[in-house]
């Protein structure tokens, strides 16, 4: 999602100094000392950090919370002057996932740190259970926070967007409501007569046709001509407008 992408562009732009130094304190207080002795990071520095950083590209409209995990305690690591962070190939600051640290200077040697990342934002919960195809309204639905990187879809928080739609499936009481869950309902169905309305510079012309598919007000849809042509505009209550 496009937040994950600007989490990382600002992770790999601006924090890489700045979780060196996090990544660094963690591992020097969690180190015995000397070459062999086990690393185990304490957490707190660097996941400030990383909060800071999820919380500055988000705008401050979601409460982040960080967890920074241990490295492998069988890991035996050399002492290191310098330890530097780096984003593995693929990897995404959002929900449980890694970042890399590595010795840059005096020793030679990379990790992986553990890093859970949970973003809390306000969205639409339902109230009760919600039968697919039923109209809904904002009474149905309270506002609740929830944390979006547990969920596979972006979620509704606008009430208003549940306007003139339906739900595409059943929706348990106390589920998040995720905007696949949405639908305009069908006030056209294929092989339907409409009415096509051309409407140009000054003029308008209207003439009839047949829906080639099904759709609801406000989308678009395919209708053939009595000429025989295929052409698309926007249903309007029965009529398909066509701008030029």
């Amino acid at each position: 999602m496009n937040v994950e992408r600007r989490i990382l562009r600002a992770l790999a732009r601006r924090a890489v100094a700045l979780l060196g130094m996090a990544c660094g304190l963690a591992l020097a207080q969690g180190s015995a000392g000397p070459a062999g002795a086990h690393a185990t990071p304490a957490a707190d520095p660097a996941a400030d950090v990383i909060r800071m950083l999820v919380e500055r590209e988000l705008g401050g409209t979601h409460r982040v919370e960080v967890r920074v995990g241990q490295l492998d305690p069988r890991l035996r690591l050399s002492p290191c002057s310098r330890v530097e962070p780096y984003l593995p190939p693929g990897a995404r600051l959002w929900g449980r996932t890694s970042i890399g640290v590595r010795c840059v200077e005096g020793a030679s040697w990379a990790a992986m740190l553990p890093v859970t990342v949970s973003v809390y934002g306000k969205t639409l919960v339902s109230i009760t259970p919600l039968v697919a195809g039923a109209p809904i309204s904002s009474a149905d639905f309270r506002v609740d926070e929830v944390d979006l990187t547990r969920e596979s879809g972006p979620l509704v928080g606008d009430p208003a967007q549940l306007a003139g739609k339906v739900l595409t499936r059943n929706l348990p009481a106390g589920q998040p409501l995720r905007a696949d869950a949405l639908r305009v309902p069908a006030t056209v169905s294929a092989g339907d007569p409409v009415k096509i309305l051309l409407i140009g510079q000054g003029f308008t012309i209207t003439s009839e046709g047949v829906a080639l598919a099904p759709a609801g007000e406000g989308q678009q849809l395919r209708v053939r001509t009595e000429a025989g042509r295929v052409v698309s505009g926007t249903v309007r209550d029965h009529t398909i407008e066509l701008r030029i």
